[in-house]
């Protein structure tokens, strides 16, 4: 059933970089970074709901068939909001906030009727549903609304969504005992949800750049393009799963606080997942402009988007070893000094350019543990 759920977020994942390229290859300088703006206020309420969905399979059986129902119902709502992406900041973008209000606001009241023994979680879902519809009317009031003003309000409403669940959604006056946000949840479960929401992210990115190669003449530039690419999502992969991503589920076992563990796990793969997203874009702009001159927007997905990939396995590497991987930050430095020189090559060049400091982090990776046993987890918490 979730992996049902993921299917779709495949497609909605696509929607978002094929609504973020269009405005990327605009003439118009301020509608090409506006569009890095509005790749977030559409990206992160998706991952949110899929975050929100992977929190309701963790905590409840999913062999119940009201749950698998409200899988199937979570699935299609993303269905829709993934429909309404080319349109978003237009009328027709509005039944992008309406869905995903009806989801947030309905599914955590629907649910209270099966947590009969557990009363903390029943008036944690009530808290859930209040702050829901508090950040409801501002998603409302962005769906009536159009252009910047929209942006702005939905920007405004995802901020409400992520900080009210980062402080465990408190409602003034009720209840005096604080009731964990977090409680209930299966610790195991989670961590092999975030793993498959990255592959979910890099299968998107191969696919994209499929698609796009098919659309372009095969000529030697787009297909070195193609090379280079695809080779970029394979050295994340590699970057990911090499080794926190890997033991991640144990650590979360061995951590004094797994609950609390996974969700800090949690938030590293969205922070990767945009950055994939965004790299995904610099791909089609790669493969779709491989020579000329490039846009300053153009470097920002090219090389940011494995810059952000890499401040989230930063993250991650925290959580799991409760270190600082320096390797991963001199890639990073790597990144943003090149991004001067860059501006005056062709695309293409930007994209071997992030590639090679991708295959560094990941030689790095390798050359530390070559001819040592494989490193066991000692996480943070």
């Amino acid at each position: 059933m979730e992996l049902f759920f993921d299917l779709v977020l495949v497609f909605a994942l696509i929607g978002v970089v094929s609504r973020m390229v269009p405005d990327l290859l605009s003439d118009d300088n301020r509608v090409r970074w506006l569009s890095l703006l509005y790749t977030i206020v559409l990206a992160l309420p998706l991952l949110w709901l899929w975050t929100t969905t992977t929190y309701i399979t963790s905590r409840f059986d999913c062999r119940n068939r009201w749950v698998q129902l409200m899988v199937l119902v979570s699935a299609f709502g993303l269905l829709i909001m993934s429909t309404s992406l080319s349109y978003e900041f237009e009328a027709r973008g509005a039944s992008f906030a309406v869905v995903y209000v009806l989801l947030q606001v309905g599914r955590p009241l629907l649910l209270r009727p099966l947590l009969r023994e557990h009363e903390n979680v029943r008036t944690l879902y009530t808290r859930v549903a209040i702050w829901s519809g508090v950040s409801g009317l501002i998603w409302l009031a962005g769906a009536v609304t159009s252009g910047n003003e929209r942006v702005a309000l939905w920007l405004t409403a995802i901020t409400v969504d992520l900080v009210v669940a980062r402080l465990q959604w408190p409602i003034p006056g009720m209840r005096q005992r604080r009731v964990n946000g977090w409680e209930m949840v299966s610790s195991r479960h989670l961590p092999e949800r975030d793993q498959q929401l990255l592959l979910i992210a890099l299968g998107e990115t191969v696919l994209s750049i499929g698609l796009t190669y098919e659309h372009h003449p095969a000529t030697l530039a787009t297909t070195t393009a193609l090379v280079i690419t695809f080779l970029s999502s394979v050295l994340m992969w590699r970057i990911y799963y090499y080794r926190a991503g890997q033991v991640l589920g144990e650590a979360v076992e061995m951590s004094s606080s797994p609950v609390a563990t996974s969700r800090r796990a949690g938030a590293a793969h969205v922070v990767m997942v945009l950055g994939i997203t965004a790299a995904a874009a610099g791909s089609e702009i790669v493969l779709a402009h491989p020579d000329g001159h490039t846009r300053t927007a153009w470097l920002a997905v090219i090389l940011g988007g494995p810059a952000v990939f890499l401040v989230g396995r930063i993250r991650l590497e925290r959580v799991v070893f409760n270190r600082l991987a320096v390797r991963r930050l001199v890639g990073i430095a790597a990144l943003l000094l090149l991004a001067p020189p860059l501006f005056f090559s062709p695309p293409l060049l930007a994209a071997i350019a992030a590639t090679v400091v991708l295959l560094g982090v990941a030689l790095a990776d390798a050359r530390r543990a070559a001819g040592h046993p494989p490193e066991a987890p000692s996480p943070s918490a």
